[in-house]
């Protein structure tokens, strides 16, 4: 099971009937429409649900995708203001959407998040400029934080 603890609330839950998941508003501090699109990709359902639902309670515009692949071909790839991504999906893997974006000129902040934490994975991701890199079951305060960072720049770049 994962559980993602957001205040005193825990979202996500591997288990549990779908009927009686809970939903989780996006917060009302801010405008959607003009909230950063955020995106998530990860192969495992129930981490890219939480992790989408935690992101949209802070306000943020979140989309899941199941892999890279799905994430490049979808028309977020060209407003996403930061991507959350796994390190190891079947595909290509998010060092190889790290390294895939840079090499089209986009240099969108990413976040690393890893159930099989690799040194060398995680010193090329960071050296190509990952703004964190979090170990799977990661605290969803430190995932905010690192959103927080890397959302300084304010959006994407090109």
């Amino acid at each position: 099971m994962i559980f993602l603890l957001v205040g005193r609330l825990y979202v996500g839950v591997v288990g549990v009937p779908r009927k009686s998941r809970l939903r989780v508003p996006p917060c009302k501090d801010r405008q959607l429409s003009n909230a950063p699109i955020i995106s998530i990709v990860d192969d495992d359902e129930s981490v890219r649900v939480a992790t989408v639902k935690l992101v949209r309670v802070h306000g943020f515009a979140a989309h899941g995708f199941a892999s890279a692949e799905e994430f490049l071909r979808s028309p977020r790839a060209v407003d996403t203001s930061c991507v959350i991504t796994d390190v190891r999906m079947p595909g290509m893997s998010g060092v190889d959407l790290q390294s895939h974006l840079i090499a089209q000129g986009r240099r969108i902040p990413m976040i690393f998040i890893t159930a099989f934490r690799q040194e060398g994975t995680e010193a090329r991701a960071m050296a190509a400029g990952a703004i964190c890199f979090l170990t799977k079951p990661f605290d969803g305060g430190k995932l905010i934080s690192c959103l927080t960072e890397a959302l300084k720049g304010d959006g994407p770049s090109d």
